[in-house]
């Protein structure tokens, strides 16, 4: 019985076995769909160059799920999902040149698409996209990318971010753009050349949180629909040719974090209810932590209600006619890390009250009629890593308690009436690697020297840039030390009355870029390894009394750099006579 079993069940296994071998071996899911893959091989045709070698595994013979760089799917059925193009290594290779493909539209399945950091990527956004309804994620960001937005976008109605910054894209913004877009958190359209008003449609981004038109030629008012953005925390329209007041529906913008409006052309008192804490007022915007009004056409005061601003961190009021005279001694209740209010009107001496501002890093309240002397008090702001008070009429000398700023890496003085020992700066203290100077600018003052022979050894100077002392009387060399700054980018020592000789140990200060020695009293030969520093491009030694022939250079100097020394010849001067 048993033996006949076994007989009547072979031809059964055998009859499994050929229906089993009759099929091809597969991996799980499906493989590719070809529209997609056609559509991909299509955008390859039209990439020109591509040095990486990112599409090297775009083969008409691999699988596009499984095999094609930068490429997912859907495993269930076989559709493309993302297409996201990244290079491993430094952005400065991201080289792949050729245009975005219309037959990207063919990808309709697809809900993540990023082909960013590629500087030779040109041409138009293909109006096809807009037919890729699942598209959340669009990242187009810094190529080489022309054109318009396409109208078609509109159709994007489930994206939650479109970034298309750093690029050279243009026109205006289409008026019903973003009337579907209710998903989209993150806009980003920074510095490209777009123009025209913002559309009210904006107001429709219900979700949006981080808004960026920085660097664009947008005009016209900013529409009042911006304050429906409740989710908005970072807004950025700097660097535009808007017009007009700002609105104050953005005080409803309660979760705003950040607000940039500078450089643009903005008129009109500051809102009072930027801090008024009422209905429909900028006071509501308790969260602020950084706010940006520089370089527009806003008239003064700054209202009194900024003081419930309690978060506010950065705060910018610069180069806008305020008309301030005295300082508002009320923001001293904030706990600001930074302000600015250059070129606002402000008038007098340094109030005490800014002693108080403990926690401040940044002040600049350059470009203004401030006078009188520079207060002891300054050395009790000991986490000032930025101070710019230039181009006021402060008259005395610098206070010993000026060296406590442990923390001072940026200095700006240039054009007042400072008097006193040079060498008092180069003796600040500093904690460890913080509070070395990184820029120093006390040009058109009344400062003395000479200059310590050794001030490329002082702790404090290890790391500075930018070293400028044009305009005062300090007599004396340039010391020899110089050539120890490393870093040193920018060395400016004009009309300072200096005598003695360019010294040749200069040369070792591989990283400048620029020497302006003019209308002193230097004499003696130019060294040529000053003049053959590797990144030299601006030199001036005018008005001296050098001699000898001109070293052989090659970067260009004008003859007008080296005019006015009698001694000297050779190109770009007259030849030296024999």
């Amino acid at each position: 019985m048993g033996n006949h079993s076994t007989s009547k069940s072979l031809p059964l296994l055998t009859l499994h076995l050929i229906i089993l071998l009759s099929f091809p071996l597969v991996k799980p899911g499906s493989s590719c769909h070809p529209t997609d893959k056609q559509a991909l091989l299509e955008f390859k045709k039209m990439i020109t160059d591509d040095p990486s070698h990112l599409l090297e595994t775009w083969r008409p013979n691999n699988d596009c799920c499984d095999e094609f760089k930068g490429v997912s799917c859907d495993r269930k059925t076989g559709r493309v999902d993302g297409l996201v193009l990244i290079i491993d290594g430094d952005p400065d290779n991201f080289t792949m040149s050729g245009k975005l493909s219309p037959f990207l539209g063919n990808l309709t399945s697809l809900r993540q698409l990023d082909i960013s950091n590629f500087k030779y990527l040109s041409g138009p956004i293909p109006t096809e996209l807009g037919r890729l309804a699942h598209l959340t994620y669009v990242f187009l960001k810094e190529n080489n990318l022309t054109g318009p937005i396409p109208a078609t976008f509109r159709n994007l109605t489930c994206l939650q971010r479109l970034i298309l910054d750093n690029n050279f894209l243009s026109g205006q913004i289409p008026s019903d753009l973003f009337i579907g877009m209710t998903s989209l958190t993150d806009l980003g359209l920074s510095s490209n050349a777009f123009s025209g008003p913002i559309p009210p449609s904006v107001g429709k981004l219900a979700s949006l949180a981080s808004l960026n038109l920085y660097g664009n030629n947008f005009s016209g008012n900013l529409p009042e629909t911006i304050g429906k953005l409740r989710n908005l925390m970072y807004a950025n329209f700097s660097s535009n040719q808007m017009t007009g007041k700002i609105p104050e529906s953005i005080s409803r913008l309660h979760l705003l974090a950040a607000l940039y409006l500078d450089n643009n052309s903005f008129t009109g008192e500051i809102p009072f209810s930027i801090g008024q804490l009422r209905s429909l007022s900028l006071g509501n915007l308790k969260k602020l932590q950084r706010l940006n009004l520089a370089s527009n056409q806003l008239s003064g005061p700054i209202p009194y209600e900024f003081l419930n601003l309690k978060l506010l961190q950065i705060l910018d009021m610069s180069f806008n006619p305020l008309g301030l005279n005295k300082f508002p001694d009320w923001l001293k209740s904030l706990s600001l890390y930074e302000l600015r209010l250059a070129s606002t009107g402000l008038e007098g001496e340094l109030p005490n009250s800014l002693s108080s501002f403990s926690s401040l890093y940044v002040l600049d309240l350059s470009s203004n009629s401030l006078k009188g002397k520079l207060p002891s008090w300054i050395g009790n702001m000991t986490n000032l890593s930025y101070l710019n008070l230039s181009n006021n009429h402060f008259d005395s000398s610098v206070p010993v308690e000026f060296k406590n700023l442990v923390s001072l890496t940026y200095l700006d003085l240039h054009s007042n009436s400072l008097s006193g020992n040079l060498n008092a700066f180069f003796e600040k203290q500093s904690q460890h690697l913080h509070g070395l100077y990184s820029s120093i600018n006390l040009s058109n003052n009344m400062f003395r020297g000479p200059i310590d022979d050794d001030i490329g050894d002082k702790p404090v100077m290890k790391e500075v840039e930018t070293l400028i002392l044009s305009g005062n009387p300090l007599g004396g060399k340039i010391p020899t030390s110089l050539g120890k700054l490393r870093y040193l980018r920018r060395l400016e020592m004009e009309k300072n009355g200096l005598i003695g000789g360019i010294p040749k140990s200069l040369g070792n200060a591989n990283r400048l870029e620029a020497i302006l020695l003019s209308v002193n009293e230097l004499s003696g030969g130019i060294p040529k390894e000053v003049l053959n520093l590797e990144h030299l491009n601006s030199f001036n030694v005018s008005y001296n009394r050098l001699s000898g022939k001109i070293p052989a250079h090659k970067v260009h100097i004008p003859a007008s750099a080296f005019e006015g020394n009698a001694g000297l010849c050779g190109e770009p001067l007259p030849p030296c006579k024999k």
